[in-house]
């Protein structure tokens, strides 16, 4: 099985978990004491989530805040790639007012069906949700002012269209602004091999440098990686149980070398 119908099948059992009342953590399920995986764990202020549908706060799939970093202004035009539930689009809407226009794109149907329900019961009116791929945006070039995504082009195995097709639809002077899982070093190929450690935010990570130079093969100017949060070993041991590897031989092999970031670039003006 691909890598995009994997992930496809992930999320949207993650979607049906939420609409029958359940949480779900980064595609994976949750920890036996009910919590999230230390990745998708408390991102959000209180201030944030109480003025969401509850289904779009437990929905959160992410590794970041992006809408918190990104700088939105009023009146602009958003695009949240794999919008999941719609978070990150709805707080960005709000931010944006009603001037503005926040866009979800995501491929998976059960997500964009939580999303529509989340919208509805949030009265979003300047929020669309749109089926696609992001290697694929169904929008017009230099139509959004920022780019947001909070840890999904990770989960591409064509990292390079992604960041191509971003710079296509951004305007002159719009902004990526991007929460994602980044790596340091080496990592273990036996993450690298584990399809369901990709649907997890992990094996699918570029290192900080690989990063760069693929935001600047694609056009991008004034990029920064600025770490959010550091994993221990802990951690990895964590997010590691029970996915099909020998978890005390890896996790010290991780410690350190994955981190949650915010990838800030600029197509030029």
């Amino acid at each position: 099985m691909a890598i995009k119908e994997i992930v496809q099948e992930k999320y949207g059992q993650a979607a049906l978990r939420v609409f029958s009342g359940g949480s779900s953590c980064c595609g994976a399920s949750p920890l036996t004491d009910g919590a999230c995986d230390p990745i998708t764990s408390n991102l959000y202020d209180p201030s944030q989530t109480g003025v969401l549908p509850e289904a779009a706060v437990l929905a959160s799939l992410g590794c970041g805040n992006p809408t918190a970093l990104a700088e939105l202004k009023p009146g602009e035009t958003v695009l949240d790639l794999g919008s999941g539930g719609g978070i990150d689009v709805l707080l960005s809407a709000r931010r944006m007012g009603p001037s503005g226009k926040a866009y979800g794109l995501d491929m998976t149907d059960e997500m964009l069906a939580l999303a529509l329900e989340n919208q509805r019961q949030a009265g979003a009116e300047n929020v669309e949700f749109l089926r696609g791929e992001m290697e694929h945006i169904p929008l017009p070039a230099e139509s959004v002012d920022v780019i947001l995504s909070n840890c999904v082009i990770n989960l591409s195995a064509d990292k390079d269209q992604v960041l191509r097709e971003a710079f296509r639809v951004l305007k002159p002077g719009g902004r990526f602004a991007v929460s994602d899982v980044v790596t340091r070093g080496e990592v273990p190929e036996e993450i690298r091999q584990s399809m369901m450690l990709w649907v997890g935010c992990i094996a699918g990570a570029l290192q900080e440098s690989d990063y760069k130079a693929k935001l600047a093969a694609a056009g991008f100017h004034g990029i920064e990686i600025e770490p959010t949060r550091v994993y221990s070993v802990e951690d990895a041991r964590t997010f590691l149980t029970g996915q099909g590897v020998d978890v005390d031989a890896i996790a010290p092999l991780v410690e350190g070398k994955f981190l949650s970031a915010f990838i800030r670039a600029v197509k030029p003006a």
